[in-house]
């Protein structure tokens, strides 16, 4: 039954259960960080945080035997001010992130906890999370390592789009039509990009040496960047495997370091 997290996820179990976990000292706990905001006319606004429940499900079930994690509660609000000027956007400030995360971190540390893995699936985060997991690091009362899931696996998609399609784009969208296909309307998906390859010059909004500061009303009329039409759900499903496979690579990895350290 989905998620098939169930039996990790923290929430539903009683104090006493959390506190003889036989393997706090090592199992990290993921914490999801997600956003709510606008994503064209063809997606819902909780993509990100849909998303991140969908990896939560794909890759705890493919943890091998000897590795495990436990769930937090996702945060699904983030830091989405680059999305102002279209409805449907729910925005955090940067140190309303910061602190939550934080929160979290000293919260599971006091549960007996070692481990915090954060999974992000909004960009607009990344550079917050990054800085605060270096806090955390740093925190001896904490005692936490902490990291971002990560993985080498890339979508096979043109070189334009994975130049220029970085929001609403044919990967978001053919995820969405493999893992929620009722909630795409793929008669609403348009193709946007804010540049094309052959534009001279290294400045550009992402995935270059030097990116400016965007906001998607100034670049994106219908706030898509991408390819949208371009996705179907075969591509999704393929892509799914491939993402959740790394990530649960990158857990297992992480779980044998860490039992390597006790």
């Amino acid at each position: 039954m989905f998620p098939s997290y169930r039996a990790r996820y923290l929430p539903a179990m009683t104090a006493r259960r959390i506190a003889a976990l036989p393997d706090r000292a090592w199992a990290p706990v993921i914490l999801a960080t997600g956003a709510i905001e606008q994503h064209g006319p063809h997606l819902p606004v909780a993509v990100d945080s849909l998303l991140g429940q969908v990896w939560l499900h794909e890759l705890s079930r493919r943890l091998p035997a000897e590795a495990s994690c436990y769930i937090a509660p996702p945060i699904t609000i983030g830091k989405s001010n680059e999305h102002v000027g279209f409805p449907g956007s729910l925005i955090l400030s940067k140190d309303s992130l910061r602190e939550q995360v934080l929160l979290v971190a000293r919260q599971i540390a006091a549960w007996g906890f070692r481990s915090l893995l954060l999974l992000n699936t909004h960009g607009g985060n990344s550079a917050i999370l990054h800085t605060t997991l270096r806090e955390i690091r740093a925190d001896p009362r904490l005692g936490l390592r902490c990291a971002l899931i990560g993985g080498n696996y890339r979508p096979d998609i043109s070189e334009q789009e994975a130049t220029w399609g970085f929001h609403a784009n044919e990967v978001e969208t053919a995820l969405l039509l493999a893992s929620a296909p009722g909630l795409v309307r793929m008669e609403r998906a348009t193709c946007h990009y804010p540049g094309r390859l052959d534009q001279p010059g290294e400045l550009r909004p992402e995935f270059a040496p030097a990116t400016f500061s965007w906001a998607s009303q100034d670049i994106s009329p219908s706030g898509i960047m991408g390819d949208a039409p371009a996705a179907d759900a075969t591509k999704g499903r393929r892509w799914l495997e491939g993402i959740a496979a790394a990530q649960a690579a990158f857990v297992a990895a992480w779980c044998a370091e860490m039992r390597a350290r006790v």
